[in-house]
């Protein structure tokens, strides 16, 4: 009996140790990426800011949802293809990292640019497979349809796809770069955006020093455009046409800036390597 009880007793140590060495193990994990560990702290706060911005406008403006009750689901489904329009194009890259398959694609004729197109396609298709059945439910649930708006719909789709491809783009990028370590980038940096980018509130909101960011951001200029069609029905075109200008110049930057890492990755072989 004296016998069985210590077996008894060893295997409950040994479950301890096992179950603390795995903790151990992703303790360590954790601690040797930056990222990961900033992300504990950056979504509680990303989170925070941008509600509360929400908020406080409409404690102000009680009356701005009485003129447009579906503004909001408007800037949900328009901030969805911008979100979708990242992450297909970073997760269908990152697909060929986790199966390690990156040194096989440029074994092959293949070229980054090419590589690139296919990224952008599969992301549009991505893109428009998961948006369209929530603007039909919206259409069901709360009697918002977001195809009402006619052409500028069109057009805020498309921006909003150009920028969600330069995001993913530089999220693609720093992957590769850093390792499969910084993967929640992909939805970090798109989020990190979300507080001065005036989906749910104008860019009046904000306090002075970040309505100048937001200024830069094209997403903002479509969101505030969004707005100005369902609460009066016209489209400011001169803020459109700034938003294509910055969506022009941010595209082709972070092109260029996902050829430059993909030339050092080859250099330094990490299509090969590449892991954590």
């Amino acid at each position: 009996m004296q016998q069985a009880l210590w077996h008894k007793t060893k295997g409950r140590g040994g479950a301890c140790r096992r179950v603390g060495a795995m903790v151990l193990r992703y303790f360590y994990l954790l601690g040797a990426s930056w990222v990961r560990v900033a992300e504990t702290i950056y979504w509680p706060t990303v989170q925070m800011i941008l509600w509360g911005f929400t908020s406080q406008f409409l404690q102000s403006h009680s009356s701005w949802l009485a003129h447009g009750a579906g503004v909001l689901i408007g800037g949900v489904l328009l901030w969805d293809v911008l979100f979708r329009g990242n992450l297909g194009l970073s997760l269908s890259f990152m697909e060929e990292m986790w199966s390690r398959n990156l040194g096989n694609l440029f074994v092959t004729p293949l070229r980054p640019l090419e590589l690139i197109a296919a990224l952008v396609v599969m992301s549009l298709l991505r893109t428009v497979v998961g948006v369209t059945p929530a603007a039909v439910l919206a259409i069901v649930f709360y009697e918002f349809n977001i195809f009402a708006m006619g052409l500028p719909l069109l057009l805020f789709f498309l921006q909003l796809m150009v920028s969600g491809w330069s995001i993913g783009l530089v999220v693609s990028a720093l992957v590769l770069r850093l390792g499969l370590g910084a993967e929640s980038l992909a939805w970090v940096l798109v989020f990190a955006l979300a507080p001065v980018s005036a989906i749910y509130y104008p860019m009046a909101a904000l306090p002075g020093w970040l309505q100048s960011v937001a200024t830069v951001l094209p997403m903002a200029h479509v969101f505030e455009g969004m707005r100005q069609v369902l609460f009066e029905g016209t489209l400011n075109g001169e803020s459109m046409l700034y938003a294509m200008g910055l969506n022009v110049f941010y595209l082709a930057a972070s092109v260029l800036f996902a050829l430059r890492t993909f030339h050092v990755a080859r250099k330094r072989g990490l299509f090969l390597n590449a892991g954590e």
